[in-house]
């Protein structure tokens, strides 16, 4: 007999389509997934203590693998390799930031005007990306696998939407890319630890370039 089934999400937290109850599955199905799960949060806390304990250059395969006593092979199949390890320990974190941009109170979600939901959606991914930014440089992508992943491509859509509605007759596809380039981890890095610019002075600078892109052109 298997363990009861996990309370249903409530409706503050995004269901990502791989975690949809589907009706039709068996009781022994149903069992299986569960174990998947448990295993995976065990895995997922091993390497959050690893980053606590490490840094997250502290966390390798092997050495997750050994904390939660279990073989390599379990945590390659889980995650495919490192990166997509680092980055399933911010996919909570990531969810929160979707879902508040998507359907969140505004200026970051719905209801306010384009322009100063760009501001918000700037000022709150600085903020997101300094609060873990060594875990978010660990979890970049390879510069072929970079633009392709599915979380940029949900951040890079939402702010072309957006430019799209403040700005309708510019290039909002390489005003996104500029716009997005400014929110990249190692550039926040550069500026915040080699730099020392303040976060604060970085919030507003995304306030200002937003302001400057999208500001009404004079008539000619």
């Amino acid at each position: 007999m298997c363990a009861a089934l996990p309370p249903f999400p409530s409706p503050q937290e995004p269901l990502d389509s791989a975690e949809l109850i589907q009706l039709s599955t068996s009781v022994e199905e149903q069992c299986l997934r569960a174990d998947a799960a448990r295993n995976r949060a065990r895995l997922l806390e091993a390497a959050a203590h690893l980053v606590a304990e490490h840094g997250a250059a502290g966390v390798t395969m092997e050495a997750v693998a050994a904390a939660a006593e279990v073989g390599k092979g379990t945590v390659f199949r889980r995650f495919g390799d490192r990166v997509g390890l680092l980055t399933a320990l911010l996919d909570h974190s990531e969810q929160k930031f979707q879902a508040a941009f998507l359907s969140g109170p505004p200026p970051l979600g719905p209801g306010a005007p384009a322009v100063e939901r760009l501001r918000a959606f700037g000022v709150a991914a600085l903020r997101r990306s300094a609060e873990a930014l060594e875990l978010h440089l660990a979890a970049e992508r390879t510069a072929d696998r970079r633009y392709t992943a599915p979380s940029w491509r949900l951040l890079n859509g939402h702010i072309l939407l957006l430019l799209r509605e403040a700005v309708p007759d510019a290039d909002c596809e390489v005003l996104a890319q500029t716009l997005i380039g400014f929110l990249d981890p190692a550039a926040i890095h550069h500026l915040t630890k080699v730099r020392g610019i303040p976060m604060e002075r970085l919030e507003a600078g995304w306030t200002d370039l937003v302001d400057r892109l999208t500001a009404p052109r004079p008539p000619d």
